[in-house]
């Protein structure tokens, strides 16, 4: 069945075995799945925005005022993206402990923190720490998306995952365009000093940051059942509805006629998941007990061990999204920090606020280039149960297009390979998400490494150069790989 623009806001029809939806109503806060799709993009755009506060000032205000160096801004964008790597590498285990609310949350409020204290840098030194510690919120793409995935059914899963973090990745061009203007009225209007203006300018994303979090606590539920520690018991409940449907199924009216079954509790459509045949047709017992347990053990999330860790992370599929993600987001980390000073070197009569503006285009583009990935991804899978994407420009428009282009790939990119993580390690989904995720940190850390070297001669066009480079080559040595081994449920 196709889209439907009402969709977006009714009710969604829900899957009867686990509970998620099998539609996303983003425009309806109050249904408990929109509420919760809502929140995962939101948390993450202002915790990107506060994340990437900091570039669009460096430019001109915080580097004269700090007296920085080159080398020190590209210092300070390498540890940014540290923390981020180092947290997300534990968040993904924090998720399938804990579950996703209470690690999104718990990321939100301790990266607000720094955030506050932002405007307590008066040394480069001290400048670049406060960086490490607010890269802390770029962790909270983990629990974003194991969020999204525990709401969502597996049909639609792909979407949902791009699109939260599509529109959550637009905070990094938002930020582009609010620090710079929230700045200036702090000077213009209420007549600051810059020294003074650019410290208080933090305090906004603070704000949001820690009312998105006390939101998040009070408001949504762990996963569409309840609370996380019940996971288990939920899942077995169904399973134990099984033997009750199957059993009767086996006897029951030859004709086919569902009113004549007890479904154990169950509703009709359960003998749908994961076929075409549910039209009031049972067909083979046996086969509707396979697609049953299908559903149910696609929900039930492991506690992390280093055994279950090892066999989820040394995969091959898995590390199929560790290279993809390392050069796909890896390079959208490393544009995000250069951009604004590329415009701004190659067109100095647009100022901070104007590079800014522009540069701000690349991270905006996410809100649409990301989930077409994963709407992308979605479409395949539905319709065939398998899941196999000018040079140093001077010219603005022809600066602008290229950037255009860079970001439909990439960003793109991006969102379909998030469409796929939920479906190559179902019980480790907060492991393979954070290792994931944490790839694509250690590849804008290694390309913003390949910045920082070429950062004294402002040798821009050959670090986009030597990304595309890698990309291209890495992508081709995993191209070859299949996205579900054949032994694993669900594999063709």
């Amino acid at each position: 069945m196709g889209f439907e623009i009402a969709s977006l806001w009714q009710t969604p029809e829900i899957n009867p075995v686990n509970q998620k939806a099998k539609s996303i109503p983003a425009l309806n806060p109050i249904n408990i799945y929109g509420r919760v799709f809502l929140l995962s993009w939101w948390g993450f755009f202002v915790a990107f925005w506060s994340w990437y506060a900091f570039p669009p000032l460096l430019t001109d205000t915080i580097k004269r005022d700090l007296k920085l160096s080159q080398a020190e801004i590209a210092n300070s964008n390498i540890l940014s993206l540290t923390a981020t790597l180092l947290v997300r590498l534990t968040a993904g285990s924090l998720c399938d402990r804990y579950g996703a609310r209470w690690t999104f949350a718990g990321i939100l409020l301790i990266g607000a923190i720094p955030t506050a204290l932002a405007g307590t840098a008066t040394t480069p030194h001290g400048l670049i720490a406060l960086r490490f510690f607010v890269g802390i919120l770029g962790g909270s793409f983990i629990p974003c998306q194991v969020w999204t995935t525990g709401f969502f059914d597996k049909s639609v899963v792909g979407t949902a995952n791009s699109l939260a973090a599509g529109l959550g990745n637009a905070g990094s061009g938002v930020t582009y365009f609010l620090m710079p203007a929230i700045f200036n009225s702090l000077v213009q209007r209420q007549g600051l000093t810059e020294h003074v203006a650019w410290r208080l300018a933090f305090v906004v994303p603070f704000i949001l940051i820690t009312a998105t979090a006390v939101v998040m606590i009070l408001t949504c539920p762990d996963t569409p059942t309840g609370k996380w520690s019940s996971r288990s018991r939920d899942v077995q409940r169904h399973l134990d509805m099984r033997d009750t449907f199957f059993s009767t199924a086996a006897t029951g009216d030859k004709k086919g006629n569902a009113s004549s079954i007890d479904s154990g509790g169950l509703a009709n459509d359960t003998i749908k998941l994961n076929s075409n045949r549910g039209q009031g047709h049972y067909g083979n017992p046996q086969t509707q007990e396979d697609d049953l347990l299908t559903a149910a053990s696609w929900e039930l999330v492991e506690k992390p061990t280093i055994e279950s860790s090892v066999k989820a992370v040394g995969t091959l599929p898995t590390l199929t999204l560790i290279v993809v993600y390392f050069c796909s987001f890896g390079t959208e980390l490393c544009v995000n920090s250069i951009l604004g000073a590329y415009y701004a070197r190659n067109f100095p009569d647009l100022g901070q606020t104007g590079s800014g503006n522009w540069a701000a285009m690349f991270g905006l583009l996410n809100a649409v280039f990301r989930p077409a990935g994963g709407i992308v991804s979605d479409i395949i899978y539905r319709n065939t149960k398998s899941l196999w994407g000018l040079y140093d420009p001077h010219s603005m428009s022809t600066m602008v297009g290229l950037m255009t282009g860079l970001a439909f790939f990439e960003e793109a990119g991006n969102g379909a390979c998030f469409s796929l993580v939920p479906h190559v390690r179902p019980t480790s989904n907060g492991l393979v998400t954070g290792v994931t995720g944490a790839a694509g940190n250690l590849g804008g850390i290694v390309f913003l490494l390949i910045a920082r070297y070429s950062d004294e001669s402002a040798d821009y066009p050959k670090v986009f150069w030597i990304i595309g480079i890698v990309a291209i080559a890495a992508n081709l040595l995993v191209s070859w790989i299949r996205p579900i081994p054949k032994d694993q449920l669900g594999g063709r």
